[in-house]
């Protein structure tokens, strides 16, 4: 379905990894440290793509105009980099994936809207990075997604033209910085999406349910 592809470029939470165990864990700690009972992972997993935002509406019905938004989102930043890898995985079949995306001699490398103080621990925690070509996190470039300038700062770092770039991401935005920066996207509905996902409005050009399911996307199989 996608010729002349060179590169993959996927997003980071809930696209390769299920970091939702950790990230609701660091938000669950607020409530319990405030003697509020603790929550169930599966009322934080919906809402894991959307980090500190996300992670603060689901165990306070915090927004982020709220006075006190800033200083909680300080202490759940400080509660999640003392857990980063704690409980987070591989989603499954990505291991696979990368080893035969490789075998084929194409890059990959992640775009992730996660800022580098989390984003660089991270990976390099994590064996299934090493062989990755790039990382740019929300911070590398002066705008995050649905800004396409994190995926155009992954392209030239792989020296690729955007359009032998396919991104891959779990969220609206994924979607929309790769069309903006000229790439053919992907969407992984096996990742954060929510209830109200409305899937088919995206405009991704194909959609995998799993992630092996994009090397028959490539023709790869």
């Amino acid at each position: 379905m996608f010729a002349h592809i060179r590169a993959v470029l996927f997003d980071l939470d809930g696209t390769l990894i299920d970091s939702a165990p950790d990230l609701g864990a660091a938000a669950d700690k607020m409530r319990t440290d405030r003697g509020l009972p603790a929550l169930p992972l599966e009322h934080y997993r919906p809402m894991a793509g959307a980090g500190a935002r996300g992670m603060l509406d689901c165990a306070f019905g915090m927004p982020p105009e709220h006075p006190d938004f800033s200083a909680f989102k300080e202490e759940f930043f400080a509660n999640y980099e003392a857990c980063l890898t704690e409980r987070t995985q591989v989603f499954h079949g990505v291991d696979d994936l990368i080893q035969r995306l490789r075998g084929h001699g194409l890059a990959w490398g992640v775009v992730t809207n996660k800022h580098s103080r989390f984003t660089n621990p991270l990976t390099q925690a994590m064996p299934l990075f090493a062989s990755a070509q790039t990382v740019v996190s929300g911070d590398t470039t002066p705008h995050a997604k649905p800004h396409p300038a994190p995926l155009l700062e992954a392209a030239t770092r792989l020296d690729l033209p955007p359009q032998q770039c396919l991104y891959v991401g779990d969220d609206e935005r994924d979607i929309q910085a790769g069309h903006a920066a000229g790439m053919p996207t992907v969407a992984a509905t096996y990742g954060y999406l929510g209830a109200q996902a409305d899937i088919r409005r995206w405009g991704a050009h194909a959609e995998i349910n799993t992630p092996l399911a994009l090397l028959q996307l490539l023709r790869l199989t």
